[in-house]
């Protein structure tokens, strides 16, 4: 399993745009790819769970990822994060 934290830099959080790109990056790869937020951990290929976690700006999150491309996946995940959605 690989993990690694993020901070949501984004001012408007996560809502339904930065949902979708983490949902379409997710589906890419074969792995099992969740986002957790304390005692909640979803799956990162539901757009509904990843809006419904609530994220907003400054969040920490934990990607994490189980599979024979686990690091490549969250790796991808994990660059939406640092490049605040394309939306800064």
């Amino acid at each position: 399993m690989t993990e690694k934290d993020v901070t949501i830099q984004n001012r408007a959080g996560i809502h339904a745009r930065p949902a979708a790109m983490i949902v379409q990056t997710a589906s890419k790869f074969q792995s099992s790819i969740h986002l957790s937020r304390e005692d909640e951990k979803i799956n990162a290929k539901s757009i509904m769970g990843i809006i419904t976690l609530g994220a907003g700006y400054q969040t920490v999150l934990t990607v994490s990822a189980e599979g024979d491309d686990e690091s490549e996946a969250v790796d991808a995940i994990v660059g939406l994060f640092e490049k605040k959605f394309e939306e800064e």
